[in-house]
């Protein structure tokens, strides 16, 4: 006899795949390319050169990773509609967590709205109108620029932090809920495994944004002075 799936679960499967596999990878490209602007400027414009010289770059942008993450932002905020949180009758952790996942989409689909039109396209009015996409050269002064505005800056280390949390729990439902971690004890473990790795997403992220306002980010700008010293990275202009 045939397995039918209905329509809902099938959209919520596709929810949870579009989630975790572009927001993860548009995630790890970013924090690893801004993460070498610890390196300095030349280094993180070389970077960014690379990925402008991928092939079907712009294939990859809408099919890989815009239109997916914009599946799952829209189909996320109807789910949202239709659940009701019961944080005032049960206090466990993962109604909380839940909770949480849900205001940090909520954040998410704005953020990276923004984030798109202002570095990719250069399209928010007031700030930077000269796209980091196609300006390889000076992509780091174009960051750079933005992050001098604390507001800017605040809101891409919020930005971050909701990512990093969102993707990381949305790892651990995502293995729950498709049935890879199964038994109550495994699950425990996975999910505080999660929950490190959000904090080291989160960590590293909102260091690298930080590597463009401040020599070496929020680490010891004596490990920066000491690889400049040794020409592993190109000198600072701090």
């Amino acid at each position: 006899m045939p397995i039918r799936f209905s329509r809902t679960f099938l959209l919520r499967k596709l929810h949870q795949l579009t989630g975790v596999v572009p927001l993860g990878i548009f995630f790890a490209v970013h924090m690893y390319t801004n993460s070498t602007a610890l390196s300095g400027a030349r280094v993180f414009n070389e970077h960014v050169e690379d990925i402008h010289n991928i092939p079907y770059l712009l294939f990859v942008e809408v099919f890989g990773i815009f239109l997916p993450l914009a599946f799952h932002s829209v189909y996320g905020i109807i789910i949202s509609r239709e659940t009701r949180p019961n944080l005032g009758q049960y206090s466990y952790a993962r109604n909380w967590f839940y909770f949480i996942q849900r205001i940090s989409g909520g954040f998410l689909f704005f953020f990276l709205l923004f984030h798109i039109l202002n570095f990719r396209f250069g399209m928010i009015p007031g700030l930077n109108s000269t796209p980091v996409a196609g300006h390889s050269g000076t992509a780091y002064n174009i960051v750079s620029g933005e992050f001098q505005n604390d507001l800017i800056f605040l809101l891409y280390v919020l930005g971050v932090a909701a990512t990093a949390w969102h993707l990381a729990y949305g790892i651990w439902l995502f293995a729950v809920d498709w049935g890879i971690v199964i038994g109550e004890k495994a699950q425990k473990v996975a999910l505080y495994a999660c929950i490190a790795l959000a904090v080291f997403l989160g960590a590293v992220g909102i260091n690298a944004a930080a590597a463009f306002v401040k020599k070496c980010g929020l680490l010891p700008a004596a490990l920066c002075e000491q690889a400049e010293e040794k020409q592993i990275v190109t000198p600072s202009r701090f």
